[in-house]
């Protein structure tokens, strides 16, 4: 692991009874750096945002965050809520709380995780609400709001907890098309304004344009990586010039 680095995976691994999924992962990201992971289906993008944080728990394998060092095999409940306190996830499929308001589910982990009283969070999450356009549904209920106003909120409630690393799984592949076009403007604005990300994707022209580095995985490896115009461009790797070939 580097020193320098704001997040550092080693040796992470992970398998769901006899399909190894992650395949001793190594991976330093540093502080302000936006990461995208790309590759085929079922080869391990998704796995990897959760075990970063242990929404899965990795077989083996260590994870720091800043002073945070987190063993897989020895984790304490301690040590995970510290450490999903320094990331946050936003979900492919929202994830919103359907009997809580926009306000409600921003509010919920501040309260929970963060640790703050809830008027602190309820004007943390207006702060929020007004930086994603979203003040005059500050009382709706997910129901009431479009695919893209949803994802929103579920953008807004990871930016509310002032994480060291914001976690994206395909953020726009539930949405209609279009909604992409917002929730993608959305993360342009959490990106400038320095926020490490890591960001699975399978919208190509979006890591060309936001990408400090594009990661490729495939079975469950780290393949190739690079910037956005080598990866994408000149890929050295045939299983990524395979898998470009046909996204493109």
């Amino acid at each position: 692991m580097t020193a320098t680095a704001a997040i550092s995976l080693s040796g992470l691994t992970k398998s769901f009874g006899d399909t190894h999924v992650l395949r001793d992962i190594d991976l330093d990201i540093a502080p302000g750096e936006r990461v995208v992971v790309i590759g085929p289906s079922g080869t391990g993008k998704s796995t990897l945002l959760r075990c970063l944080n242990f929404l899965d728990r990795p077989d083996a394998g260590t994870i720091r965050v800043g002073d945070l060092t987190v063993d897989a095999g020895r984790a304490t409940k301690a040590q995970i809520l510290a450490l999903r306190r320094r990331t946050s996830f936003v979900f492919q499929n929202y994830a919103l709380f359907a009997n809580k308001t926009a306000r409600q589910n921003i509010t919920q982990a501040l309260v929970t995780v963060k640790g703050q009283s809830q008027a602190q969070a309820d004007a943390r999450a207006d702060t929020i609400l007004k930086e994603t356009g979203l003040s005059d549904k500050a009382d709706s209920y997910p129901a009431a709001l479009s695919g893209g106003q949803q994802q929103r909120v579920g953008i807004g409630r990871a930016m509310a907890l002032d994480a060291d690393l914001m976690l994206f799984d395909e953020p726009t592949s539930a949405l209609d098309p279009e909604w992409v076009g917002e929730v993608l403007d959305l993360m342009r604005r959490v990106a400038d304004k320095g926020q490490t990300m890591l960001i699975v994707t399978h919208e190509m022209q979006f890591a060309r344009e936001i990408a400090d580095r594009i990661i490729f995985m495939d079975a469950g490896r780290i393949v190739e990586q690079g910037p956005p115009a080598d990866l994408l461009d000149n890929p050295q790797d045939p299983r990524t010039v395979s898998f470009l070939r046909r996204v493109g």
